[in-house]
């Protein structure tokens, strides 16, 4: 990285860009000992590089929900397969993990690939931000790529960017990034019958105002009022479009990691990695609006 690359602000702050369109080191912060004027710098950071990344924080789970509720009221953490929440009393706090504890889950995904996706875009409302937090991390594999889906929409041919501009998908909310399938729901063959929100497949950023694809996830995916068979056709064009030809940027984890991304405007997966490596992420989310075109 080129010290041309490298923001250093009157506060002592040094933003650090990432991949070549999205991510920034944030360094310098104690994030839970932020100021207004640090706060401000931050969030401007975050809404000029989607993804922000602060490392070595030693945070208590009281200290990530204070910070993340800096960037908007909380949203409530799915809760588990039993119905509960992951951690008692911290009911917008889940886990993201594989380790297992008298046979059961401690939180969530386990060790498997979870794909490209926006979270809980099969939501009315889904989050406007997301913040995952390393305790435990794998000395390989489940690294977190990013991909910044305003220059996905910027980079679509003339034509097929206005061809989308006035189309609505459906998200399918029977499966998770990971796809398992979710208690209470069956599993959908026709992606026509799935059941989740409608949105617009080209939304408007309600700060920056920039307008991004908002994909959701592909499985089970529907273009509203088209022919399955077009509507299958069309999202494969959208999703190669986007998976083959965007930059992404992967975070590979250590312990004291904490990441932000924008949900609006960003799509995220996670790589695989080795069952008998224990991997233990606290992650918080921050309530959104209705995505609008």
């Amino acid at each position: 990285m080129s010290n041309a690359a490298l923001k250093t602000t009157s506060s002592g702050l040094t933003i650090v860009p990432l991949g070549k369109t999205i991510g920034a080191d944030v360094i310098g912060l104690d994030v839970s000992q932020a100021s207004e004027a640090e706060f401000k710098i931050v969030f401007d950071a975050w809404m000029k590089h989607q993804v922000l990344r602060f490392r070595g924080q030693k945070l208590t789970k009281e200290q990530l929900l204070a910070f993340s509720a800096r960037f908007g009221e909380l949203d409530r953490a799915p809760i588990n397969a039993k119905g509960k929440d992951w951690i008692e009393g911290f009911p917008n706090m889940a886990v993201m993990s594989n380790i297992m504890v008298n046979g059961e889950p401690i939180g969530s995904l386990g060790y498997g690939e979870a794909v490209w996706h926006t979270d809980m875009s099969y939501n009315d409302t889904p989050p406007s931000a997301a913040l995952l937090y390393g305790e435990e991390v794998t000395k390989s594999g489940g690294e977190t790529g990013f991909i910044n889906m305003y220059d996905a929409y910027d980079s679509l041919p003339e034509a097929l960017k206005q061809k989308v501009e006035t189309l609505t998908i459906k998200h399918d909310a029977s499966r998770n990034s990971a796809g398992t399938l979710r208690k209470g729901f069956e599993s959908v063959t026709d992606p026509r019958q799935a059941i989740g929100a409608v949105h617009p497949a080209v939304r408007r950023h309600p700060v920056t105002g920039r307008r991004a694809l908002f994909l959701g996830r592909r499985p089970a995916g529907y273009i509203m009022g088209l022919p399955l068979e077009e509507s299958e056709k069309l999202l494969d064009t959208l999703w190669s479009h986007v998976t083959q030809t965007q930059d992404s940027w992967f975070q590979t984890w250590s312990v004291g990691d904490l990441i932000i991304w924008d949900n609006r405007c960003v799509m995220h997966k996670r790589t695989a990695f080795d069952p008998a490596e224990r991997r233990f992420l606290l992650r918080t989310q921050v309530k959104g609006t209705k995505p609008v075109a």
